[in-house]
Order: structure tokens, then sequence, then C-alpha cells
């Protein structure tokens, strides 16, 4: 869904208007947008009864808009206004002919009547303030906010574009806003609910349409996304019941040393429980030993190593066994050694000398014949010490193949690029998308609200901000991830969208099944990937 600023979403509404879809029009397609979202989510209950904080603005338009929407569909609708509307708003006298109930903040001094419908109310909407709100709060509105936000009948909370009290370019928010449960925001996500404090308010994020024309020149030049489970749900790859494993590719995951074993189980299993067909672990062979009995599912392929680390002649075996090779790994768990990197430089040379004999799974015998051929590299996505390795090289942007994948973190971010990290966790979307132009990969900027550019001018938000990814080895989880999603023919940017968000929702899931983020573990992130998938899509469970 599309990210806007306040100025934006301002334009745009002011263009549509100019095209022929009035204010009004697009106020009764938001307020009848939200009232069906409510009402869907809770049909099955038998008692429905809404209360409605409505502000003196549009916010408080789309809200009765929405009340008397769900009067007509049978639910009990009460209009809570802070300041008196005009006697002849329209959207007031709908409310009143669909029989909802309307009482005044100066009706109520000491907010008897607000808790009486609180407490027998099924739903709040909280549509008082909107998205040109800039603080501080004032009253009285400060004061129905606070009370209302600590009462002890509270029942399910619905912001009507925004929480009301929060900023919607910066994030900054008033310490009354009432959290909300949900969040339906109009026609598209307003920036500063991804990012904090506001963002810890919001809830869930959806998105109703106001009618807008697909061909307004305001609304095309938005490149800004951020992710939510729709958007993820058309991204990933269909399952039919005729399909094998060739069906979802092969990866080859090239990870781990000695000092680093759990890199490439973490990968390697990532991969697969996203629904990659076939996975190959490339790794040294005292890493075999290692975790052979604990990857039954993977294939192996051992490669030539010194002292437990990547040798640099490895890289003519991962050359010989890529032909069937859907997407490559790089990275996880390699470790800085001078001879993995003049592994990966070789690698990415796309010349390498390779032997006549496949031999799948061991080392090239010496004394075998050999042919010079040109290898032309699958999708590729680098993690981890890969990237710091990959940093050291002349020209790497243009030694990698076209389109392929960095997921740095940004301790790693500041290798690449050479900007400290305290620039770069300052200004993370505007920076990954210059470099993700200037490099012509794709950019995964890992860590709270992951980043996902394009070359092409797409970004992308994951509106996930947890500790529970703050731990050793969730980042090889997602490479795998992103790696077994390209190996099935997802497109680099959608794979690592999708790749990032479902990643984020699993470390949420992890930390709810373990009572707490502090917990969370890698291995806990990598058994969460089944669940989240099958709320994504029933198909793929």
């Amino acid at each position: 869904m599309k990210l806007v600023s306040v100025a934006e979403m301002q334009t745009i509404e002011q263009e549509a208007d100019a095209s022929g879809l009035s204010y009004a029009q697009m106020m009764q397609n938001a307020g009848e947008g939200l009232a069906k979202r409510v009402h869907q989510r809770f049909n099955n209950d038998r008692h429905k009864a809404v209360i409605g904080l409505i502000g003196s603005g549009n916010n408080g338009g789309d809200g009765l808009v929405a009340l008397a929407w769900l009067a007509k569909a049978g639910w009990q609708a009460r209009a809570y206004l802070m300041r008196p509307r005009p006697d002849d708003d329209p959207n007031l006298a709908g409310l009143l002919e669909a029989g909802g109930v309307v009482l005044s903040l100066a009706d109520d001094p000491h907010f008897e009547h607000l808790d009486s419908w609180l407490d027998a109310s099924l739903v709040l909407l909280d549509a008082v303030l909107g998205t040109g709100f800039r603080l501080p709060l004032r009253e009285p509105v400060d004061k129905v906010l606070a009370h209302t936000s600590v009462s002890s009948g509270l029942p399910f909370v619905v912001a009507v574009d925004c929480p009301s009290g929060v900023d919607c370019d910066s994030g900054e928010a008033a310490i009354e806003c009432i959290p909300a449960d949900l969040t339906v925001c109009m026609a598209a996500v307003k920036q500063g609910l991804v990012q904090l404090p506001a963002h810890r308010l919001v809830g869930e994020i959806q998105v109703v349409g106001i009618g807008l024309p697909q061909d307004l020149e305001s609304w095309q030049q938005i490149r800004q996304e951020v992710l939510l489970i729709e958007d993820v749900r058309s991204m990933l790859p269909a399952r039919p019941a005729d399909s094998h494993k060739g069906t979802y590719g092969t990866v080859m995951v090239v990870a781990g040393s000695v000092n680093y074993t759990g890199a490439a189980y973490l990968a390697s299993k990532a991969a697969y429980r996203i629904g990659a067909g076939l996975v190959q672990t490339a790794v040294p062979r005292p890493l075999y030993e290692a975790l052979a009995g604990r990857l039954p599912e993977t294939t192996w392929l051992i490669l030539p190593d010194e002292m437990g680390v990547i040798h640099q002649k490895a890289a003519e075996l991962v050359c010989k066994n890529l032909e069937r090779t859907s997407a490559l790994l790089l990275g996880p768990g390699w470790g800085m050694e001078d001879t993995t990197g003049a592994f990966l430089a070789a690698l990415l040379s796309q010349q390498t000398t390779t032997a006549s004999r496949s031999g799948i799974g061991f080392i090239a015998k010496a004394g075998s014949p050999l042919a010079q051929n040109e290898m032309h590299l699958p999708p590729v996505v680098v993690d981890a010490d890969g990237l710091k390795l990959l940093a050291k090289l002349p020209d790497w942007q243009q030694k990698l193949p076209p389109g392929s994948i960095l997921t740095p973190h940004p301790g790693e971010m500041a290798i690449l690029s050479g900007m400290p990290v305290s620039e770069i966790q300052a200004e993370r979307e505007t920076l990954a998308g210059i470099y993700a132009r200037e490099w012509g990969h794709i950019l995964v900027l890992k860590g709270a609200f992951t980043v996902v550019a394009s070359p092409d001018g797409r970004t992308a938000i994951v509106p996930v901000a947890s500790s529970a990814l703050a731990s050793a080895g969730t980042g090889d989880v997602l490479a795998g991830m992103i790696a077994g999603l390209c190996a099935q023919g997802v497109p680099a940017f959608a794979a690592a969208c999708a790749g990032a968000w479902l990643h984020a929702q699993a470390g949420l899931a992890a930390a709810e099944a373990c009572g707490c983020e502090a917990s969370v573990i890698a291995g806990d992130v990598l058994d969460a990937i089944p669940q989240v998938l099958a709320r994504c899509s029933q198909e793929l469970c």
C-alpha cells in the first residue's frame, strides 16, 4: 500500500477534486469503507454497539458516515461530539435519519454518559483528529482522550486514518492518545504511522479506498509503499496440486565456517520452510560432519576448506554445480579470512575453469579434464560476511548479476557505503533508495522498519519494530527466506519485500510463543515461518 506524507495526500485529494471526485464523495467512500471493515470483523457478534468520538473536521465526518452505515446495518450507533458540528451538516443528519444517537461533550461535563456508552459498546471509533493535527493537544480534546484511554470499559478501538493526537508526518504522539487495536487508513498509509513512538499506538493497519482515479498524476508519482498482508499475499507463488519439487526451484546456500556452523543450518532450513523445492547446502567439510544429521532434507556440496573456512578453490566447484540452481545465497557465517574473500572474487568473475565431470557433492579430483566455460550466475542474495568481503572488491557493484539482493544491517551498510551508522539510521529510507539506484541492486536495510529499495525508485517499509529479531542468526533466516522465494520465481524486489515482511511477522509470532521478546532465538523465528505463511495464505499451510 502506498505510503504518503500529509502534503502528498493533500495534493492527491486536490487533484481528485479537480478531476470531478468531490471531497464530499471521497468522505462518503472513506466512511463506508471504514464501516464495512468494522462490520466484517464483528459480523458474528450478536450485540453490535459502536460509539464514535467525533471531531469537528473531516476526520469526524468520516466517522459520522461510518456510524450511519453501521446503524443501517443493524448496529446501535452513538456519536459523542467533541465540538459542535454545523447545523446543516449532512453527515450528522444522515446518522440521525439512520437511527443513531448524538450527544455533545458540552452536555456531559463529568463524562458520565461517555463512560456508560463505552461500557455498552463493542467498538470505539476514534475520529477526533486527522492527518492535519500538530502537537500539542488542546482542551477539551486532551482531557477526553486522556479519560477515555484509561477507561476500564474500553472496547475494541478503531482509529480513523490515525490515532487522534499523532503527527502523521513525524510520528510524534501526545501522551493522551488512545492506543488503537486497528487503524484504518484512507487511500494510503501516512508516513508517521511507521515511525516511533506513533507506531506503538496504531495496532493493525488496514487501508480502504476513497474512490481515487488510478490515473491521477500525483497518485502515480508515489513510489513509497508500506507492506501489509494483502500486498504480501499477492507476491507469493501459487502452489498447484499437480506441482513437484522442480516447480519450486533449487537454492544453493553457500554458508558457514568452523566458527559459525549454525548459519548454514538456519539459512538452508529457512529456504525450505518458505517453500523452495530443493536446497543444496555448500559448506566446508567440518560443517558437513556436524550438520548432516540435523538437515536430512538438504543435499550437500562439500567445499575445499582451509582450517574450516571456505577456500578460494571452492569457486570452481560451486560454479560447476550451478546448472540447475534457481537462486544462490552467499555469505552467512563465512568469517573474514582472505581465502574466503578470494573465493568470492573468483566466483563473481564469471569466468572459471570447471571440471568436465559434475562431481556433485565431492571435490573434483586432481587431474580431471578441464574446460574453460563462461558462467552466468542465477539470482544472487548476499548477506552477512559476504557483504563485508564484497565491499573489499573493486567495482563490486558491477561484478554482481544485475538486480542482486543485498541484505545489510546498519553496520554492514556502513561498510558498503562508507557512511557512519548514525547517518544511515537517521535517513534510512532515503539512503536505501539512493544506494539501490547507485549500485543497481535490491537493498534490504534491516532493523526497525526494515526498508526494501529497488534501483527503479520503489521503496517499501516493513511496519514492524521489535527486539525479538535482535539476536544472532535471525539474519541468516531472513536471507534463506528471500533466496527461497527467488528460487520459486518470485521477482527480486517482491521476494525481498515478502521475505522481509514474513520474517518480521515470524519474529512477532515467536515472541508471542516464548512469552517475551528477550527470549526469542533464531530457531524460534525459523519455527514460526509455517504459522505466518498459513495466516498469509491458507493454500500454503
